[in-house]
């Protein structure tokens, strides 16, 4: 690899790390304004220093609704008798809602850049709110935040538990290859999983030509833009790559007040 090609890689990454702040920062504001309740997101960003478009708050509570209900369904349906693994995860606080609802899996992994991943644990250990529920926590409910290779071997280990994954954009930002590598490890690893990717759609229209173009302004490329080009192609893109019995679903929610 080139120095130039390594200084656009390194360039890119930091793009894409960027915009976990940004979704953090809007979750924050649409808390504040009472579109859901997180105590626990303050102590991760700032309050935004202007005001969100309603537009954006409605799309926020759209999506961690929706994965949420999910998440819910499944930890219930297998009794917590499983394992999260958060791809992707930036400053999601999942984990600490999942512990005050009683509904921790046996083992809760999160997996991201290794700069986010040392900001996040720096802030667990140094503010209790978040460094207390994870001490109270029963040994084999762990929070545990690494990069993919980190955890490999671990995820082996406990491999037949049932196993949910979770990807919050985060397929878009990869090439169709590397999504596809990672859908087959996640078929090929674990007997029984189930996967939510909340990703964009539609991106074709105006609205998505305008949200690539601020990106690449950004120096964002979306490597993985083609298969958000409607909802039946991101269907067909994992069809591709998985096994044939495995099942596919797939679903669009309307935000509220539209």
């Amino acid at each position: 690899m080139s120095r130039t090609s390594g200084q656009d890689s390194d360039t890119a990454d930091e793009a894409v790390r960027g915009t976990c702040d940004d979704a953090s920062v809007c979750k924050r504001f649409a808390v504040s304004v009472g579109y859901w309740k997180d105590p626990y997101i303050q102590y991760f960003v700032r309050q935004a220093k202007e005001r969100k478009a309603p537009e954006i708050n409605r799309g926020y509570y759209a999506r961690v609704q929706g994965v949420n209900y999910l998440l819910n369904a499944f930890l219930k349906k297998t009794e917590c008798k499983c394992q999260i693994i958060n791809l992707g995860a930036g400053l999601d606080t999942t984990f600490w809602r999942l512990k005050d609802e009683d509904l921790l899996p046996k083992k809760y992994f999160e997996v991201d850049f290794p700069s986010i991943v040392a900001r996040k644990l720096y802030n667990i250990k140094s503010k209790p709110p978040l460094s207390k529920p994870i001490m109270e926590s029963h040994s084999g409910e762990s929070l545990l935040i690494g990069c993919l290779e980190e955890t490999n071997l671990t995820f082996s280990s406990i491999s037949r538990l049932p196993t949910l994954l979770v990807a919050e954009c985060v397929l878009v930002y990869m090439t169709p290859e590397q999504s596809g590598s990672l859908l087959k490890w996640a078929a090929d690893t674990f007997s029984t999983a189930m996967f939510i990717n909340y990703e964009q759609v539609n991106m074709a229209d105006r609205f998505g030509q305008i949200m690539v173009e601020n990106l690449q302004r950004r120096q964002c490329n979306l490597a993985g833009v083609e298969a958000c080009r409607s909802l039946q192609s991101q269907v067909r893109s994992v069809h591709y790559t998985i096994p044939r019995d495995y099942c596919v679903m797939a679903g669009r929610q309307p935000m509220p007040g539209t």
